[in-house]
């Protein structure tokens, strides 16, 4: 046993909390999990693990923590699956009842037998378990318990209540137009296309007329970037990965010309937001990058011109009525971002990192005008959003818009400050050791503890989910393993030096089911990578689609053929971490990570390794017709995605940047400010922008997507 080889106490402990002590790394080797690492990530979770005796007394606290529970903090489940614990004193009945989302009760058939009893306390407690019925509706119920001793009053002597919650078992399948069985859609990071209307940043209406475009051309989804939204003051985070919060929407997007009281500016006031948009609008011609902070910074003086106009009573209705239905979480996260603007350039007391401290009340009532900014702009952002939306299914679109949910939040952001309970402090989200990163990787956000999460009846993952299946068809979940384990990697410590954590998973994909199937939404899970089989199987059976993209899915020495794709996927060509078709053909992976000082071979091995990759795909694409002898870039980017629509994959997306040749990547994995990650305009093979209003002229956009619509 080494010096921070873990006592078998301290193992019990961690698996008692659901974190791994030993796993297989992605190399093969059977890794234990140093005792340091356990006891951080314990301490993360509010347990002393520091002493052989505070580990003794926390596995005492744990084994009699439910016993002493008279029902469980939250129940998720499916109909007629599984069973409801209930623990009752010895000489006590128990009746349990369901009050159901409609109004009604359900009360709970108690079984005689009762399987189990424990000491606690002094008092014997049973163990009694009810069976899930399958008859009951899908839905947010509550469940409550009464325990009466033997033969007494009408009064309980205890009662609890918690949120019970029943599921789908299954999604169905995503819809299609009539005729078809399965869809295709374009994928776009959507900062990056503007028009010639936008303020040099592609918004939400930028999104209704692409979704428009897209749509007349047969496409059934478009999935965007996360939309989450960001910091409101500079410098603003420019990875759409990052986010502040994942409930709310970056007012980033917004679109001020679209929002409805700009009719009623007066000439001056009209004036104000032209010459705010003047010399962002000049930057819309401009393919060299993405100014965030410039945009923004122009958008608030045109946002804060039009929040001052008065509105009707019915836009106060609305108004009011969006503010109600979002609740404390608006307030909160609107206040953050009154906070952020309060304390630009100036330091910043410790106690307004509490949300509930004196100084932040006193805060939340001195900016109350700010607040309301911030309340009105997700009004208008939630608006603009529906009305893109509704562009998608006018223009025939089976399921439209399609929002991308990021795995975490930024450190400093709203989420972590306003539903700080909810995160592990001193931990960031990350991976090991890999191949492609051999010291692994840190994410720097904060992750959601589990049992936080389920004490809220996992509130905060529903409500953020509802958010974004509002207006929209579909959500793709990044990093989805994240609902079933996440790396916890203990502050200042390597990567390497992390564990996994498991989450409930069953509660917490069958929460995202609930909503989307209220939502008549599809969920599709990347699911790329590490990811344990089962975990793939699993997703599959409830109607959660794959991942799939052509350069991973590998057989030997090639390519497996596509005939053998799974059904359930969204399968594409690339993704936002790969370079563009273009760029891969002409070796733009390899001089880019070869000018920031990525590459761990000589560039010759790296080149040598891309050119035999190419030829066993282009050799592929010769075997099957899609290419001639001698094909153009064009023609080959066309052939890649034609050949993926010889999968049975339920959907098929198409990258807009190999729709217009653009060769940059949007990201470069392993680099921060090396590389201008997700600030890369789109352009064409000429490095010139591409606009949406040139869009429908484009030849090769229009001969791709026509290609991919006619093997569908």
């Amino acid at each position: 046993m080494t010096d921070d080889a873990p006592t078998p106490d301290l193992v019990r402990l961690a698996s008692a909390y659901s974190i791994a002590t030993e796993y297989w790394s992605f190399f093969g080797d059977r890794v234990q999990v140093p005792a340091s690492t356990l006891r951080a990530v314990l301490a993360a979770m509010g347990i002393d693990a520091s002493t052989d005796a505070a580990i003794s007394a926390a596995l005492v606290a744990e084994e009699e923590r439910v016993w002493r529970e008279l029902l469980p903090a939250s129940f998720v489940t499916r109909a007629g699956v599984g069973v409801l614990w209930v623990h009752v004193f010895d000489g006590h009945d128990v009746t349990v009842t369901v009050a159901l989302e409609d109004g009604s009760e359900r009360a709970l058939t108690i079984p005689e037998q009762r399987p189990a009893a424990r000491l606690v306390d002094g008092i014997l407690r049973w163990r009694v378990e009810i069976p899930v019925p399958d008859d009951l509706p899908l839905g947010w119920h509550t469940v409550r318990a009464e325990q009466r001793p033997f033969g007494g009053g009408a009064e309980a002597d205890r009662t609890a209540s918690a949120p019970f919650v029943i599921t789908p078992d299954r999604l169905g399948d995503p819809p299609a137009r009539p005729g078809r069985t399965r869809g295709w859609g374009l994928m776009a990071q959507l900062y990056s296309v503007r028009s010639r209307a936008s303020w040099g940043l592609g918004d939400f209406a930028d999104l209704a007329d692409l979704a428009a475009i897209a749509g007349e051309r047969g496409a059934d989804f478009l999935l965007i970037n996360p939309v989450h939204a960001a910091e409101v003051t500079s410098p603003i985070e420019p990875s759409p990965y990052r986010p502040a919060t994942r409930r709310f929407l970056a007012p980033l997007y917004v679109r001020p010309e679209d929002v409805r009281e700009v009719a009623y500016l007066t000439p001056t006031e009209r004036a104000v937001v032209e010459a705010a948009r003047g010399p962002v609008a000049a930057m819309d011609d401009d393919a060299d990058r993405i100014d965030r902070d410039a945009v923004w910074a122009a958008k608030r003086l045109g946002l804060d011109a039009i929040f001052a106009v008065p509105l009707t009573p019915s836009r106060r209705a609305e108004l009011d009525a969006f503010a109600a239905r979002e609740g404390q979480p608006l307030q909160d996260f609107a206040l953050w971002c009154a906070l952020e603007e309060h304390y630009l350039g100036r330091e910043r007391p410790a106690e307004v990192d509490d949300i509930r401290s004196p100084l932040v009340a006193e805060l939340r009532t001195r900016l109350a005008d700010r607040v309301a900014f911030h309340v009105w702009l997700q009004w208008i952002a939630d608006q603009q959003v529906a009305d893109a939306q509704a562009a998608a299914r006018a223009a025939g679109m089976a399921i439209g818009v399609m929002h991308d949910l990021a795995v975490g939040v930024h450190p400093q952001g709203s989420d972590a400050w306003s539903l700080r309970e909810m995160y592990a402090t001193g931990m960031a989200v990350g991976a090991p050791p890999d191949m492609y990163n051999q010291q692994g990787q840190t994410w720097n956000q904060p992750p959601w503890l589990p049992r936080a999460l389920a004490e809220a009846g996992y509130a905060p993952l529903r409500d953020m989910i509802r958010t974004l299946l509002r207006h929209a068809g579909a959500l793709r979940i990044d990093h989805v393993i994240g609902l079933f384990r996440l790396w916890w990697i203990p502050e200042g410590l390597s990567p390497a030096a992390g564990t996994y954590v498991r989450y409930d998973h069953e509660a917490m994909i069958g929460v995202l089911l609930l909503e989307a199937h209220r939502a008549g939404a599809v969920l599709i899970g990347e699911d790329l990578g590490n990811v344990e089989p089962w975990v793939r199987e699993y997703l599959s059976a409830r109607g959660v689609l794959g991942t799939s993209v052509l350069w991973f899915e590998r057989e030997g020495d090639g390519f497996r053929p596509p005939e053998q794709y799974r059904r359930s996927l969204l399968a594409t060509v690339n993704t936002h971490d790969l370079p563009p078709t273009a760029g891969y053909l002409a070796d733009e992976h390899v001089a880019l990570r070869a000018r920031l000082g990525l590459l761990t071979r000589p560039v010759e091995e790296e080149l040598a390794d891309a050119d035999a990759e190419r030829a066993s795909m282009l050799a592929l694409l010769r075997e099957r017709g899609l290419i001639g002898d001698e094909p153009g870039e064009a023609e080959v980017i066309e052939a890649l995605n034609v050949l993926i629509t010889a999968s049975p994959a339920q959907l098929i997306g198409v990258a807009l940047v190999d729709a217009v040749g653009e060769r940059r990547a949007q990201n470069q994995p392993g680099t921060d400010r090396e590389y201008p990650n997700w600030q890369i305009p789109l352009a064409g093979p000429d490095g010139r922008a591409v606009l949406l209003d040139d869009l429908v002229h484009n030849d090769r956009f229009d001969a791709l997507t026509r290609a991919v619509d006619a093997h569908l």
